[in-house]
């Protein structure tokens, strides 16, 4: 059997990005499962740019965590099997330096407390959002259903207005379409 193949390889991975989107974790991430809505005390939502360099997958800031007492991000939990591990860790960037993994414990609505991987910026510069990926958080905010006052919050992030092309957005739309398609 392949490493991994067995039933108690499983990761929990807390997504509060472009993740909470299940179209675009998938992508990369077929096996991922819905766990839970969670939310991560003590920490707030912020975007930049490694080492000031605009991300070339999302041409703006990307999202990342940072320790701040008394706030709070929303997120989702997803169970994943290790043998995704590598290619979250390549989506995300660590081998780039870009994200570090770290352990996080989040509380759940049914007021579980979950130990998962996410994942944080190192070195970076703050810096807007281009619209695509404000977007790609917001559809997955709403699609699973976060806290409404915590969607408007990410509603009202601003962003550096780029109006280019986003190769990955397009990909994630073709996949959001057929997704309808296929549950119509």
């Amino acid at each position: 059997m392949e490493p991994g193949g067995e039933s108690g390889c499983w990761f929990l991975y807390y997504a509060y990005g472009s993740n909470l989107l299940r179209e675009r974790l998938l992508l990369r991430n077929p096996s991922a499962a819905l766990c839970a809505l969670a939310r991560l005390q003590d920490f707030k939502l912020e975007f930049g740019h490694h080492q000031g360099r605009t991300s070339s997958v999302w041409h703006g800031g990307t999202a990342t965590i940072a320790q701040s007492p008394g706030d709070e991000v929303w997120g989702i939990v997803w169970k994943m099997s290790t043998c995704n591990l590598s290619s979250l860790d390549k989506q995300e960037g660590v081998e780039d330096g870009i994200y570090v993994p770290i352990e996080v414990n989040v509380h759940t609505q049914a007021g579980k407390v979950l130990t998962c991987r996410s994942y944080q910026m190192k070195d970076y510069v703050s810096g807007p959002p281009s619209p695509q990926y404000k977007k790609v958080i917001c559809m997955g905010a709403k699609q699973n259903g976060l806290p409404t006052d915590y969607q408007e919050k990410l509603e009202a992030i601003e962003t550096n207005n780029y109006a280019g092309p986003v190769p990955i957005m397009e990909e994630i739309e073709a996949a959001v379409k057929a997704e309808k398609i296929n549950s119509a």
